[in-house]
């Protein structure tokens, strides 16, 4: 029997298991906490606990910036709610819910820490510890799938003079409630979705908020009257910013919303994955990889329906571990993957864009239906997800009061 270990028990873990299972392969989920949900868990700590980062972003009160209808795999969905924007807490709980319904837990080890990843003649050596009693093993496995998130190490942008800044710094990864910016003035250095959602809900304890970024298509009227917008930074002192316009701005927190470092420390060097400016190498369809296929990458493409996606990849690669089809060569892989990348090089693209997808999501879950001959994510989907994001961009303050309802394969309304 094909056994298969798994690398995360949050939303990719979890269906990859599911899929696993119903393969027929002897499956094996490692989870460093005591529990599923991966980063929709909620956990007040931050830093290092018992030696190792805490692995969870989630803040306080968080709710989805992405309707449930969404969130839910193809073929499981997210409970009927009339609230399209739904708390962390409920995702976990639907997340709960999907494992019992699957009988995945009993195939989960929790507090479990990857240490090493290595390949031993043609098996995958898994060296592992629990963080209860410090015991370390070491199991052998024929497949090993990475579904440990993108969410955990954070990513702090360049700035020069940093160190002369004598305020105090955070990254969004370690934020869990506003109250830490109460009275003060920030600076808010990012305008992607957590920047600009966070920005307004920290600007209810702060002073006054600065969202400095380079964007050219966010409206002014979309925060709260103590927001404002700035361009880049171009250098700090002592006390605050000078920004790239001449301006300069005296702040007492610096606040990183910069997003997250794709990051594997388990993975040895010569596992054939590498990590270059945020593009994760060298992958065939984004999760397979081509120097050692019996290792595939789940969850990695952002701005996207992710529990949907991540069904049809554990769908895509496991019609390859149980032979239904066949790799093409690695030759073959990496002529099909370096064109692809050379039109997004072509298009501007860099090489930290090399995972996004937004709008050209169904682009990339269509060439996998096609490539396997899976069933594809239905196009409402990405209708609803793109429809979503405009919301987002131009309602920021009440974007989450829409509701939707999926009417078929095609179509979505919004019900008020």
């Amino acid at each position: 029997m094909i056994s298969v270990c798994i690398i995360g028990a949050g939303t990719a873990g979890l269906c990859c298991a599911r899929h696993s299972i119903e393969n027929g392969f002897r499956t094996t989920v490692f989870e460093l906490s005591d529990r599923i949900g991966g980063t929709w868990v909620y956990n007040e700590a931050t830093g290092v606990v018992n030696g190792i980062d805490v692995h969870s972003s989630m803040y306080k009160n968080l709710r989805t910036n992405l309707p449930k209808e969404v969130m839910g795999f193809p073929d499981f969905e997210i409970g009927q709610q009339e609230a399209s924007y739904v708390r962390s807490d409920e995702i976990c709980d639907f997340l709960n819910h999907y494992a019992d319904h699957f009988e995945l837990k009993k195939h989960i080890k929790f507090n479990t820490y990857v240490i090493r990843v290595v390949q031993r003649n043609s098996k995958w050596q898994v060296l592992f510890k629990d963080v209860v009693t410090n015991k370390i093993e070491f199991q052998y496995f024929d497949k090993v799938m990475v579904a440990n998130g993108h969410y955990h190490t954070p990513n702090y942008s360049k700035i020069p003079n940093m160190n002369r800044f004598k305020g105090s710094y955070m990254h969004s990864h370690d934020f869990r409630s506003r109250e830490v910016f109460e009275g003060k003035s920030v600076l808010v250095i990012g305008a992607g979705p957590s920047g600009m959602d966070l920005s307004n809900i920290i600007s209810r304890s702060a002073e006054r908020v600065t969202l400095s970024h380079h964007l050219t298509d966010i409206g002014e009227n979309i925060f709260f009257d103590n927001v404002q917008q700035k361009p880049d930074v171009r250098e700090l002192d002592e006390k605050g910013a000078v920004f790239v316009d001449g301006s300069y701005e005296q702040f007492d927190i610096i606040f990183f919303c910069t997003g997250y470092k794709y990051a594997f420390p388990f993975l040895t060097v010569n596992s054939g994955i590498y990590v270059e400016d945020n593009y994760v190498q060298e992958l065939y369809k984004q999760c397979i990889n081509i120097r050692n296929p019996s290792m595939a990458l789940i969850g990695l493409p952002f701005y996207v329906c992710a529990a949907q996606m991540m069904d049809i990849q554990a769908r895509f690669i496991m019609s390859y571990y149980n032979g239904c089809n066949k790799l093409p060569s690695t030759e073959e892989m990496q002529k099909d993957t370096q064109g692809k990348m050379a039109k997004l090089w072509e298009a501007g693209y860099r090489k930290r864009h090399a995972h996004m997808l937004g709008p050209k999501q169904i682009n990339y879950f269509s060439d996998l239906a096609e490539t396997a001959g899976v069933k594809n994510i239905k196009a409402v989907m990405t209708k609803l997800h793109n429809e979503s994001s405009k919301c987002f961009n131009e309602n920021l303050l009440h974007f989450r009061e829409d509701n939707f309802k999926i009417v078929d394969d095609e179509t979505f309304v919004k019900t008020n």
